[in-house]
């Protein structure tokens, strides 16, 4: 499971989960759109069918990697505890992981009934900088927790979103179809057409 606000869901959640799909060997990554996420009073920006939807493009055609709607079909602030008991229910025998952050790891403690977490999943933990990664598993999760090793990418969903709001590009930032859904939308700009070379002779810049 890697649950987030995807609110848009860019590149790096879809590096995060297939790194995790293949480095532990999983039969499925499940992304999971929050709808009440706790750590966040005001909510999402975008509505939670909405970014399910976004995030439903963005692994269309994904071997190994799929969205559940499971906290958007549940009242209440989205716990991961409750949500990764649920899945355990649905698939008993199955083993899962949780996927967070570093940083996030590092806040466990005060989340929600972290020891039901821990019991219900193991954790597989992405390096964020400036935290000791393995000290931080062994203090917070001693002995339920998988290192990946997943390369930085210096983008978030709050990043996009500024981007958007002044105009500028976000290709590349996020998976081609969400660009195309946000600009179905009317959230992002077509791209204007570069203008045609007037005098051939003039090289080209690059």
């Amino acid at each position: 499971m890697l649950g987030g606000t995807f609110d848009p869901p860019h590149i790096g959640h879809l590096i995060v989960a297939s790194e995790a799909l293949w480095q532990l060997g999983l039969d499925v990554v499940r992304l999971v759109p929050a709808r009440t996420p706790p750590h966040k009073p005001g909510g999402a920006h975008a509505g939670g069918d909405r970014r399910a939807a976004w995030l439903e493009a963005a692994v269309a055609g994904a071997p190994g990697l799929e969205v559940s709607r499971i906290e958007l079909e549940r009242e209440g602030p989205s716990y991961t505890a409750d949500t990764l008991e649920a899945m355990a229910a649905a698939e008993p025998g199955a083993l899962l992981w949780f996927i967070l952050g570093a940083d996030q790891l590092a806040g466990l403690p005060g989340w929600r009934d972290p020891e039901r977490i821990l019991a219900a999943a193991r954790l597989a933990v992405v390096p964020r900088a400036g935290h000791d990664v393995r000290a931080l598993a062994e203090r917070v999760a001693p002995g339920r927790a998988d290192l990946l090793e997943v390369p930085e990418i210096g983008v978030s969903s709050s990043m996009i979103r500024e981007r958007i709001a002044e105009g500028l590009p976000i290709r590349f930032l996020v998976p081609p179809a969400v660009e195309e859904s946000l600009r179905r939308e009317g959230l992002v700009a077509s791209p204007e057409p570069v203008p045609e070379r007037k005098d051939p002779s003039r090289p080209r810049s690059s």
